[in-house]
């Protein structure tokens, strides 16, 4: 099935998710076009998780609208599902049999005949790096291996949308740029994307568009690019132990920034120039100058308090 040109594979409008009197999801409206990533970020209790999980099937809606591939989500679940591949947060593999058979038992449910799901899981395998461990037990693999494992196990039907749910949440640096490159592989190749993550890092590089939520409501979305422009300018200016001096400049010439105490963020356009007279006049130390991130957008809207 061919979807209209231009139509989005995810559509949300006035999206709601309740749990009791807790609201988890208020009002959530996106949409994910074809081809490209889509991320969700958010804090811990954000809603994010709430969100892909309506949209994969697992939890109904509360209230909104929700179409997937133009159908809607609660009257053809089994049709969207066929066409979904979804990576969860939670290691969902079966310790009790070898890696291939991991896969070769999940193609089942996808009705995939077993020569079939035999040869996918085997190009799957190579695909993530895996074919040289296809019989070991999944308790011998790392957890890099194993969320490697994971991600080719949700490509086993060859799904149109690939949801992933922090999908390298706890690998070393190593693991996650492998999970990487093997995201950015099957972008090119036209997947749709729909992506979790902590690490904005992670969203700067993989996603085309972003979209940013706590406490259950959209506070921005749109190119990381473009928010980093919108919210914080094109450079930072950390400034460690201000005193009264820098923060009376800060506040004359009305520059956008943040007082955190024993540091003071400036969010600037004017980079070097700025630096150079701050540095010079009103910090000789623990002055720095850096590139704008998604991270600094981020932090300044949802906050920087620890949540639990």
């Amino acid at each position: 099935m061919v979807e209209p040109e231009g139509e989005p594979v995810v559509q949300a409008l006035g999206l709601r998710k309740s749990f009791g009197h807790t609201k988890a999801v208020e009002e959530v409206s996106f949409e994910v076009r074809r081809g490209e990533c889509f991320g969700l970020l958010g804090p811990n209790g954000a809603g994010k998780t709430s969100t892909i999980r309506m949209i994969y099937g697992f939890s109904p809606r509360s209230g909104g609208t929700l179409k997937v591939f133009g159908l809607d989500i609660e009257e053809s679940w089994r049709l969207i599902r066929a066409r979904l591949g979804v990576c969860q947060q939670e290691n969902s593999l079966d310790p009790d049999l070898s890696v291939q058979e991991n896969m070769e038992v999940f193609a089942r449910y996808f009705d995939i005949p077993r020569p079939e799901a035999r040869t996918r899981a085997a190009e799957l395998l190579k695909f993530v790096g895996l074919e040289h461990r296809s019989g070991s037990p999944v308790s011998q693999l790392s957890g890099g291996m194993m969320r490697r494992l994971v991600l080719a196990r949700s490509l086993i039907n060859a799904p149109e949308l690939l949801i992933l749910d922090e999908p390298t949440t706890g690998l070393d640096p190593q693991s996650r740029h492998q999970v990487w490159e093997r995201l950015e592989s099957l972008k090119k190749s036209g997947i749709s994307i729909l992506l979790t993550t902590h690490y904005m890092e992670e969203a700067s590089r993989l996603c085309d568009r972003v979209l940013i939520m706590d406490h259950g409501r959209i506070l921005t979305q749109g190119p990381p690019s473009q928010l980093i422009s919108r919210y914080v300018g094109k450079d930072v200016i950390e400034v460690s132990g201000p005193d009264e001096g820098i923060r009376r400049f800060v506040m004359e010439k009305g520059l956008d920034h943040e007082d955190l105490g024993h540091r003071l963020v400036i969010y600037t356009q004017e980079g070097r120039e700025l630096f150079d007279r701050v540095s010079r006049e009103l910090c000789a130390q623990g002055c720095l100058l850096r590139m704008a991130t998604l991270e600094d957008v981020f932090l300044k809207l949802t906050g920087r308090e620890l949540r639990e």
